[in-house]
């Protein structure tokens, strides 16, 4: 299937989690990843040394996540 096209826009739907960190590969200086693992327990995981940083970053994509409307 090498012909296949991935839609790239928005979605009301939940995307496949492999597919998408798959298409940040390259794309990210950094990251802050948060989620549940497949036990349903906490996942955090962050580039950042600094923990103040990675905060910083946590609030402010909340900030912009919230402004989306």
């Amino acid at each position: 299937m090498d012909n296949v096209v991935y839609f790239t826009g928005e979605t009301r739907l939940d995307l496949d989690v492999d597919r998408t960190l798959d298409n940040t590969k390259g794309k990210l200086t950094g990251y802050v990843l948060a989620g549940y693992d497949k036990d349903g327990n906490y996942f955090f995981s962050t580039t950042y040394a600094d923990d103040k940083k990675a905060l910083w970053l946590t609030k402010k994509l909340e900030s912009a996540l919230l402004s989306k409307g």
